[in-house]
C-alpha cells in the first residue's frame, strides 16, 4: 500500500496543491497529514477520491470548523491517532511535545511515528520504529524546502518529493 505523509502546509496553496498533485502522480491509497494546515480552505484540495484522507490537529489549526470540513471527505483524528496500513501500524500527531514523540517511538506499540510541527525532514529507525517528518513550508531555521513523503508498506521504501 502506497501512503503519503504530508505536514506545516499552513496555507499555503501552492505547497497544498503540490502535494495533492505528487499523491495523485504516486497513486497513494491514503494520505496523512501531520497538522497544521491552518484553515478550512487548505484542506479542501485533499478532497480525492483518489486517496483516503487522515489529519491530526496541529497547535496553529485555530480554525475550529476545520474539523468538519476534513470530516465531510476524510478523518479527522484530533490531537493524535493511530491508523493501520496492511498490518503497519502508524502514530499520527503533529509533535508539539517532543517528550510525547519520544515516547511514541520509544513504546514499541508503532511501526511508523509521522509527526510535523519542526519542519524539519527527519527519516530515521528508533527501537524499531519509523520516525518520519516531512518538513514544513520554509521558515527561517528550516533547512530544506518541503517535502511530501511516499511511503511503501509493503517494501518499507521512503520517498522523499519536494515540494519547493
Amino acid at each position: 500500500m502506497q501512503v503519503g505523509v504530508v505536514s506545516d502546509t499552513h496555507d499555503n496553496g501552492e505547497v497544498v496543491e503540490r502535494a495533492v498533485g505528487t499523491f495523485h502522480d504516486e497513486g497513494v491509497d491514503a494520505v496523512i497529514h501531520c497538522g497544521d494546515i491552518v484553515a478550512p480552505f487548505s484542506a479542501t484540495p485533499f478532497d480525492s477520491a483518489a486517496f483516503d484522507f487522515y489529519a491530526v490537529r496541529g497547535n496553529n489549526d485555530g480554525e475550529w470548523s476545520l474539523q468538519n470540513v476534513v470530516g465531510e471527505f476524510g478523518t479527522y483524528l484530533g490531537e493524535m491517532g493511530e491508523l493501520t496500513f496492511d498490518s503497519a501500524e502508524f502514530a499520527i500527531y503533529h509533535g508539539t511535545s517532543e517528550p510525547i514523540v519520544s515516547a511514541l517511538i520509544e513504546s514499541g506499540n508503532y511501526d511508523y511515528v509521522c509527526r510535523g510541527h519542526t519542519h524539519e525532514r527527519v527519516h530515521e529507525q528508533q527501537n524499531g520504529a519509523i520516525h518520519l517528518n516531512p518538513g514544513g513550508i520554509a521558515i527561517p531555521d528550516a533547512p530544506e524546502a518541503p517535502a511530501a513523503i511516499v511511503l511503501d508498506t509493503e517494501t518499507g521504501d521512503v520517498e522523499f518529493h519536494d515540494l519547493g
